[in-house]
């Protein structure tokens, strides 16, 4: 792998996956957001842009927009690809997706489309999610909760820090405790990839 774009939200999944990019050597040049074009904030957690622009200035990693909708999705996305291949010479996409087979189906899918390897950091097994969750937090991340599926979260846990109380409460849940099916979303704030909370 030569240099890596790396799609990001700005959460827990995607921030563990660039520590492990970093952690291996990679080069990552450059993150990626999607963004609707009318609303003006992110696609996957309703983010105002200038939260993640300013998340990813404390990174010390550009980050690009894609300005899309969601019947151009894919189509955005491959060709933004495009682009940065031949302005920043990238090979690989890596993506945040821990288990779920659709999800990566999709992001190789759209790799292939734009000539990219894609790569993912954090792939495991089910069972491992709960380690993952642990290792989250003992390597310093905090991030907290900005959105949830209340059809299987309680409403209340919105703001709430990841934390070892947050693991102990969401094991007595029937859910994915990283939140692999979406039952929750966060927004990482500082850990040990920020050069600056």
């Amino acid at each position: 792998m030569k240099k890596v774009v790396l799609s990001f939200s700005g959460g827990k999944d995607s921030s563990l996956a660039l520590y492990y990019l970093l952690k291996e050597g990679l080069d990552v040049v450059c993150l990626v957001t999607t963004a609707y074009k009318e609303k003006g904030e992110t696609v996957a957690h309703g983010e105002s842009l200038s939260k993640v622009e300013k998340q990813a200035n404390e990174l010390g990693i550009p980050v690009t927009f894609i300005k899309t909708d969601f019947d151009t999705y894919q189509e955005n996305f491959v060709n933004k690809l495009k682009e940065l291949k031949e302005e920043l010479d990238i090979d690989t996409i890596a993506f945040g997706d821990i288990y779920l087979e659709g999800h990566r189906e999709w992001g190789e899918q759209l790799a292939q489309e734009a000539s990219l390897n894609a790569y993912y950091p954090l792939w495991t097994s089910k069972e491992n999610v709960v380690d993952m969750l642990h290792d989250f937090v003992n390597l310093g991340f905090k991030a907290e909760i900005i959105k949830i599926d209340d059809t299987k979260l309680p409403s209340s846990w919105l703001g709430r820090t990841i934390d070892d109380s947050f693991i102990n409460d969401i094991l007595e849940k029937d859910v994915c405790p990283m939140g692999e099916s979406g039952e929750y979303h966060t927004f990482v704030y500082d850990g040990p990839i920020f050069k600056k909370e």
